[in-house]
């Protein structure tokens, strides 16, 4: 009798620390991350999904850059081969990875939009700026799913490196999630060089 007494007074405690311990915060916030990371990846996939029609639509000029479209092409795939599961949101290395390949693909399409104001034909095609308005639309969407996962992820962290959770951080083996970077942090922060001097 006594045993089954102090069996239920010790999962009574044990209730009681683990509501106090914040194990629900980290199990609902780690759900958010999760749920924020995977609206990027389907505005990623969304955006991939368009570089083939882009890409065709381009080829439609004679003479356009191929080199430029090679890039993008080359980009996409990079972007699209890499394998991202939610164990990616805890791994640096992989996550660095994941958003440099992104990063190499918003780059190659912004080379190739600003290459195509070259092409008045190509200006001129209403597929063509139908497809651009959805890539801005896209890129805007992207931003926005970029800052809600920053802001699901700098609640996580705030959780796992404050007292006292930071105790069942440590016992359950919850660590700090990785957020975006930008690639070229040094050259954004310097302020742009303007001169109204007219020569």
């Amino acid at each position: 009798m006594k045993s089954r007494f102090f069996a239920w007074v010790l999962a009574g405690l044990s209730a009681l620390l683990l509501s106090g311990c914040g194990y629900n915060n980290f199990q609902s916030l780690d759900e958010q991350t999760k749920s924020a990371w995977s609206e990027v990846l389907n505005q990623y996939q969304r955006r991939a999904d368009l570089v083939p029609n882009i890409v065709a639509t381009v080829k439609g000029e004679a003479n356009f850059e191929q080199e430029t479209l090679t890039k993008v092409v080359e980009a996409r795939a990079r972007a699209t081969s890499m394998q991202v599961t939610p164990e990616t949101l805890n791994n640096p290395e992989a996550f660095a990875k994941f958003q440099a390949a992104q990063g190499e693909l918003s780059s190659a399409l912004s080379r190739l939009l600003v290459v195509t104001e070259n092409y008045p034909n190509l200006k001129a095609n209403q597929g063509f700026q139908d497809l651009r308005v959805q890539l801005e639309g896209t890129e805007n969407r992207i931003a926005v799913a970029r800052n809600r996962y920053i802001q699901a992820v700098q609640a996580y962290n705030v959780l796992t490196r404050s007292f006292p959770t930071n105790l069942t951080a440590m016992v359950f083996g919850y660590s700090v999630k990785p957020g975006f970077t930008v690639q070229n942090e040094a050259q954004i922060s310097a302020p742009p060089t303007v001169d109204f001097n007219k020569k």
